[in-house]
């Protein structure tokens, strides 16, 4: 059995045995198959010496080291694959030590430009002056930056998601997230309202009204995609005097999880609000927690200066 046809065995088996989700099993293709490329005779029957040398090409390229581990554990997956498999009497990756990755602190935003933007979308999403093409536009970025400052939604999951979300006016829904997994998020009455302002619109675009989605588009997947999103969240920053070099979905996610831990919320709550497999995930949120303490005790403590 060759490299490839080994890979191939692994990711049958991810698949079937692990429920590995689509995202994933190409992630690991990618990364197996340009190691076995770049390895002589293959990546099935390499040494660590071989191994080593790969990785510290990739170094030399320029790859961060986020994506050298990356790699490097989509390599030991597969090597312990194949010596469970007693396709390899040996695994080489097990002396082979992982590249050393800063944790650098999420860009956030402040509650002021939080609410600057927020209050920016929902003045647009109000103007009487606006044709019907520019009116539409505004009722859709002010629900999606409601919805998503709210929820702390993946702009993945914000984009797909479906109208039932806005039909149900409920105050949680639950969202399917990475892996395939549910969560409860909540819904507060600004998102809820901006949501309906929005379905009311969206019902008089025939190419829209009869969509499962939300934020229908005329795109491969029938939703708005994750880049006019960002393109139009930059758009609406600008507009309300804020570098939009600072702003993306992804930025306002953490703004949601900084907040809620900046006035007094639990670590393993916002956890499992922002679908977070693992606590160390979100544990990128310390310093917040960090320098609540701080003020807690100087505000608090006696005998602080």
């Amino acid at each position: 059995m060759n490299s490839a046809a080994r890979i191939e065995a692994f990711l049958e088996m991810m698949s079937a045995e692990r429920g590995a989700a689509e995202n994933t099993l190409s992630s690991y293709r990618r990364d197996l198959e340009d190691a076995s490329a770049e390895i002589d005779g293959g990546l099935a029957g390499a040494a660590a010496a071989d191994i080593r040398a790969y990785l510290d090409d990739i170094a030399a390229r320029g790859f961060a080291a986020a994506s050298q581990a990356r790699k490097l554990s989509a390599i030991r997956q597969f090597f312990k694959f194949l010596y469970a498999e007693g396709l390899r009497g040996d695994d080489p990756t097990g002396t082979l030590d992982s590249p050393k990755k800063g944790r650098p602190l999420p860009k956030t935003m402040s509650e002021a430009d939080t609410g600057r933007l927020i209050d920016r979308a929902a003045l647009e999403a109000g103007d009487a002056s606006l044709n019907n093409g520019d009116s539409l536009a505004a009722l859709r970025l002010h629900a999606l930056v409601e919805v998503l400052y709210a929820t702390g939604l993946r702009v993945s999951e914000l984009v797909g998601l479906p109208v039932t979300v806005a039909l149900r006016d409920d105050r949680f829904f639950l969202v399917r997230g990475k892996g395939d997994k549910e969560r409860m998020v909540p819904l507060s009455a600004k998102a809820r309202m901006a949501m309906r302002a929005w379905l009311v619109a969206r019902a008089t675009v025939p190419a829209f009204a009869d969509s499962p989605f939300l934020f229908p588009a005329a795109s491969g997947s029938g939703y708005l995609s994750r880049q006019v999103f960002a393109r139009d969240l930059k758009g609406l920053a600008a507009r309300a005097g804020i570098a939009s070099a600072k702003i993306s979905p992804h930025v306002l996610r953490h703004a949601f999880a900084s907040h809620l831990l900046q006035n007094g919320a639990d670590l393993r709550a916002v956890q499992q609000l922002l679908g977070h497999a693992d606590i160390s995930t979100t544990q990128i949120y310390t310093h917040v927690l960090e320098e609540r303490l701080v003020r807690l005790v100087n505000d608090h403590h006696p005998l602080a200066d």
